[in-house]
């Protein structure tokens, strides 16, 4: 009897210590006191303009920590600058991930930038939430840590070519376009638009991230004769076509992806050829002074951050991780990647100052909606309509894609 009991002892001596590790197992990044939240974006570099984004999520979870934090923690948050490379993207979130041991990743700019650590971030489990990027391929196929929350290249292509052709009255589009994933979602989504209405691009020229004499390819757009020219391109590459087309005399109805929508600075960079480009929106303007929410952002600014601009990719900053701190709170003391996506799929119809957004078990696009606007003398912004969803075909577009 006594050996008897002696081997049960035993036996509970090491399954305890087989299964003890198990229980006593912590999240990454989580701790009784703090969250570990890190972001990539380029603070320098021809995309540095966008990497107010990062800064302006680090806004927010400063508000957060003042107000007490999310159950008792605060956020310890990591900004590191990718220059736009992603090869240094891909060094830094391993750096963000198994040396500080982040928890989350926090929105992150570029299309290409992120493809390369999404794989990564996938297979270490790391939630990442609001990539400040429209592509589908964030969310289609779904996968379980990625939520997206930013309008899809795709569908901001359909809005603007609708509103060209059956609000402007325009007949002949072209796109000049980033030769990547970014700028070719927006090629599929004008074509998908204007197959639609019975119409086709007059021109699609690319442009490589590295090229600074854009001569040849506004030729080859002026050549088209295009009334309605989309661009798809970084800020700088924005700016350089409106020169080297004013130069031309070549002047057709510019139009944007949200990519170049912070007109005040589009304006000052452009010395005012900006004036009159109409673009999509994923959000409020910074100059709203009718949503309580963006007043109470911009104390917090003055407060935290007061030599940070004010501006659309800033504020963007904020937008695209609201529903990650919604999740957080939702998720409740016990925090781990798994409590954490079910209190993101449990997200519906929340709006920060950004169109509604809903989740679910096998939705990972959070808002398919933008709106519209035009910038004005000084680079001001005109609203010129309400939140707008597109009614894109994604299986149509996404297979022409050869996905």
């Amino acid at each position: 009897m006594k050996k008897g009991l002696v081997m049960m002892f035993g036996c509970w001596v090491v399954l305890s210590l087989i299964l003890a590790p198990v229980a006593m197992a912590e999240q990454r990044g989580v701790t009784d006191t703090e969250i570990r939240i890190g972001q990539y974006g380029p603070q320098t570099g021809p995309a540095a303009l966008w990497g107010a984004v990062a800064r302006g999520s680090g806004l927010l979870f400063d508000m957060i920590n003042d107000e007490g934090g999310i159950h008792g923690r605060k956020i310890t948050y990591y900004l590191r600058d990718d220059g736009y490379m992603p090869a240094r993207t891909k060094a830094i979130v391993k750096e963000l991930v198994e040396d500080k041991g982040v928890f989350a990743m926090a929105s992150g700019v570029g299309t290409a930038p992120g493809m390369a650590v999404k794989k990564y971030l996938d297979t270490n489990k790391v939630p990442w939430v609001g990539p400040a990027t429209g592509s589908s391929h964030w969310a289609y196929p779904p996968t379980k840590y990625l939520f997206a929350d930013y309008p899809l290249y795709i569908d901001e292509a359909s809005i603007l070519i609708n509103y060209a052709v059956k609000t402007l009255g325009k007949k002949r589009i072209a796109i000049f376009y980033q030769n990547d994933d970014y700028g070719k979602e927006g090629v599929a989504g004008a074509e998908y638009a204007l197959e639609k209405l019975g119409m086709k691009l007059v021109a699609s020229v690319s442009v490589e991230p590295l090229d600074t004499d854009l001569s040849s390819h506004c030729m080859k757009l002026k050549e088209a004769n295009p009334d309605v020219v989309l661009l798809w391109l970084l800020p700088k590459h924005g700016a350089i076509i409106l020169g080297t087309a004013a130069k031309m005399g070549f002047s057709p109805q510019w139009m944007t992806t949200s990519t170049l929508s912070d007109t005040p600075i589009m304006f000052q960079i452009t010395k005012g050829l900006f004036k009159g480009v109409i673009f999509t929106s994923f959000g409020e303007l910074p100059d709203a002074t009718t949503n309580p929410l963006m007043d109470k952002y911009n104390a917090a600014r003055e407060k935290f951050a007061p030599k940070e601009r004010w501006g659309v990719f800033y504020t963007a900053g904020i937008l695209f991780v609201e529903p990650m701190v919604e999740a957080l709170k939702r998720a409740g003391r016990d925090l781990t990647a798994d409590s954490f996506v079910k209190a993101m799929e449990s997200i519906k119809d929340f709006q920060g100052i950004g169109p509604k957004i809903s989740y679910g078990p096998n939705q990972r696009q959070g808002s398919r909606a933008s709106f519209l606007g035009k910038c004005g003398e000084g680079g001001k912004s005109e609203k010129l309509s309400g939140w707008m969803t597109s009614d894109v075909d994604l299986n149509v577009v996404l297979k022409k894609l050869g996905r």
